[in-house]
């Protein structure tokens, strides 16, 4: 039986990955730290997650391992040379606000981090598959120069550019604009995935995510746009939009349909691709629309306030053109829109947070 190794694994992402690989008939090292309560404070924990997953998957191992920590990743796969079918890193710091605070934390996580797995996995795992969750922040604020229109609750992009009927594609240019210093972090990382693809021969493949999302997210204001949306909505808690009058759009992918993704990599690596990979126009809002939907389906108004400040290297819009990865895959498609994973979102959020409202 083979063996697949998630970081992040109590996270969004890195639990579907972990659930899922291990449904397929995988043994499943997890390797997840908890920093997002570090990052984020003790509301965004993800012990509740792990404890989730060594209760219910017979063949799951956590490892509470820094992915810094170059020794202990290196004994970890040493100790697993030869059996190691697939890698998939979801582990990052992922907010925009909080790597300014703390940039060298923030370039260990998400730059070395990435490096140390990648030359274990050289190492000692050569022919495994290597999948990595980026980010579309590896584009900085360019899309922020599209010709963009101001509609009534969202903003869109001019009807007549090539852009405007399937979104973002990656020829964009990922130079000469503002990051952020976390998106700074990703690119880095995300490059040099590709090159240890290109360069060394590994099975790499790398996935720039719009918004991912699902009911297993711990969201937190810095980070989590549709979680902590929704879990404002279910508490009560009061919620503050950050510039763009609150019509900034967002594609969001269910962690499931992106996982999908990643077992159709697994399945035919295409080494050292690269694809944007986000809800396309199957499935994206504004905040204000994604507050109007919340409404909708559980009756709960979020009380919001706006404010001018729009964070660095944020972008007023954003859907992912996932036609590349669908030209390589074409059995892959969506199977969650944004109404049925609102709705299971609300759901869990309400089981979850009963006691805070």
């Amino acid at each position: 039986m083979g063996l697949a190794i998630v970081t992040g694994s109590a996270g969004l992402v890195g639990s579907e990955t972990a659930t899922f690989l291990h449904q397929q008939g995988l043994d499943v090292i997890g390797i997840d730290n908890d920093m997002r309560a570090y990052f984020f404070g003790r509301d965004a924990s993800t012990q509740w997650n792990t404890r989730r997953l060594e209760s219910v998957l017979s063949r799951y191992r956590h490892m509470n391992v820094d992915i810094r920590n170059d020794a202990a990743i290196e004994e970890l796969f040493r100790s697993h040379h030869g059996r190691i079918d697939v890698v998939v890193h979801c582990a990052a710091q992922p907010s925009h606000d909080w790597a300014a605070r703390e940039p060298m934390t923030d370039f260990g996580v998400n730059a070395v981090g990435t490096l140390v797995l990648l030359e274990a996995t050289r190492r000692h795992a050569p022919d495994a598959v290597f999948i990595f969750t980026s980010t579309n922040k590896v584009y900085g604020d360019t899309p922020n120069a599209l010709p963009l229109v101001e509609r009534e609750s969202r903003w869109e992009l001019d009807p007549g550019h090539p852009w405007a009927e399937h979104g973002i594609d990656e020829s964009m240019t990922i130079d000469q604009s503002t990051h952020s210093v976390f998106g700074a972090s990703k690119v880095a990382a995300d490059v040099m995935v590709q090159e240890y693809g290109r360069y060394f021969g590994l099975r790499t493949g790398v996935f720039r995510g719009g918004c991912l999302t699902g009911p297993a997210h711990s969201g937190a204001e810095l980070h989590g746009f549709l979680a902590y949306l929704v879990r404002c909505a279910v508490t009560g808690r009061p919620y503050t939009i950050y510039g763009y009058k609150g019509k900034q759009v967002r594609d969001n992918i269910h962690s499931n349909d992106l996982v999908q993704c990643f077992w159709s990599f697994l399945c035919d690596p295409k080494p050292g691709r690269a694809y944007n990979m986000g809800g396309s126009r199957f499935a994206n809002c504004s905040i204000l629309e994604a507050i109007d939907l919340i409404d909708e389906l559980s009756g709960l108004r979020v009380a919001y306030t706006l404010t001018d400040d729009a964070r660095a290297g944020d972008h007023i819009w954003w859907i992912s053109d996932v036609r590349r990865f669908q030209q390589d895959y074409p059995a892959w498609q969506y199977r969650h829109d944004l109404r049925s994973t609102l709705a299971e979102m609300i759901e869990a959020s309400k089981e979850r947070y009963v006691t805070e409202a």
